[in-house]
């Protein structure tokens, strides 16, 4: 799969940008585990453009992330515009390595974006999405690409129409999730009309599907019943940033991967904290590190004292004796995943 000038291989697997969740630390990890592409956390068009503070950390990208996408949202053209050229000119803005393309968010189900009119908001004013995208693609150099639903609610799934107006738009890829705004993320991923899409004789470009991929069978059967050139993953890396090396075991050799046990997720646990110490400091860092902590862990018999003290240590030479201690208690263990699907993908 290629977008643009990017070459990603066959069945490319990417992450999907996650708020609060898919940063700069948390993506390192994903890359280790064999992430082909990946995003920033979905950054606000009105932000960038006030230089707020926040926004523009947003934009540090490294070396290592390479090929990387920068996600903006909004609903303003003018404001979207300017953030695209921002983000096009990340490295010179706010130092690193910078975008690879620019990825615009129309897929974002939560309220305070929804609502007013941004990520899956647009599925109300397609005409509205269409031209601010054309406007962005216009706007910079690097390919631009789009992440969208199938629609606002299920009377008005207009996906299979939209992706060929996107493209007419001159996108270099679309990526669906397969839901629609107002289901949030309740139900089933429906990617049926993702093969749809797929099927359209007038789609040249490709075609990345997302939604409820938890595990290499799914993702197999993405790429096999629906033809999708790639898939994202989103929710299900939560807890389980390996699922990109077990996906791709499972589709170069048809074989599953036995489970992690404890002690390599202790492992795993103390590079993505000292990655996170590294990139933002003791405080943030600690603070930010707490929300995946727990959730490596998640499944283990009698461990509601130790997650207790992961998610409320501020030093962290203790933080780091108490995963020792995790490796030495329950080190051979190998529990389930430990997913959790309350985390919102962008």
């Amino acid at each position: 799969m290629k977008i643009g000038n990017i070459e990603l291989g066959e069945r490319p697997l990417l992450l999907a940008p996650m708020e609060d969740v898919t940063d700069a630390s948390f993506r390192f990890i994903c890359k280790e585990f064999g992430a082909d592409m990946m995003y920033t956390e979905f950054i606000s068009s009105d932000g960038l453009v006030r230089d707020a503070k926040k926004s523009l950390a947003k934009l540090v990208t490294y070396d290592y992330e390479a090929p990387i996408g920068i996600q903006i949202y909004g609903n303003i053209p003018e404001a979207m515009v300017d953030a695209a050229r921002m983000a096009e000119q990340a490295a010179e803005i706010a130092g690193g390595h910078g975008a690879d393309l620019v990825d615009i968010n129309f897929g974002c189900p939560v309220n305070k974006i929804a609502r007013r009119g941004a990520g899956s908001g647009m599925m109300r004013e397609p005409d509205r999405m269409v031209e601010i995208t054309r406007r962005v693609v216009e706007a910079v150099r690097l390919p631009v690409t789009v992440k969208t639903r199938l629609g606002w609610d299920e009377d008005s799934k207009i996906i299979v129409e939209l992706a060929e107006r996107l493209q007419d738009a001159g996108i270099s890829a679309l990526t669906i999730h397969g839901r629609t705004r107002s289901q949030m993320y309740t139900g089933q991923a429906d990617w049926t009309l993702i093969g749809k899409v797929k099927e359209n004789p007038r789609m040249h470009i490709p075609v990345i599907g997302n939604g409820d991929i938890t595990s290499p069978e799914k993702a197999k059967e993405a790429f096999d019943r629906y033809g999708v050139d790639g898939v994202m993953i989103g929710r299900a890396t939560y807890g389980h940033p390996w699922i990109f090396r077990e996906i791709r075991h499972y589709l170069d050799t048809g074989e599953l991967l036995p489970p992690m046990n404890v002690s390599d997720r202790v492992a795993l646990a103390k590079r993505h904290l000292a990655k996170s110490l590294e990139l933002k400091g003791e405080k943030a860092g600690i603070l930010e590190m707490r929300r995946h902590l727990s959730c490596y862990f998640k499944g283990l018999p009698d461990f509601k004292e130790t997650r207790l003290k992961l998610v409320t240590l501020t030093d962290p030479d203790e933080l780091y004796a108490t995963l020792d201690y995790v490796a030495g208690r329950w080190g051979d263990a190998a529990p389930a995943a430990g997913n959790v699907y309350d985390i919102p993908s962008a």
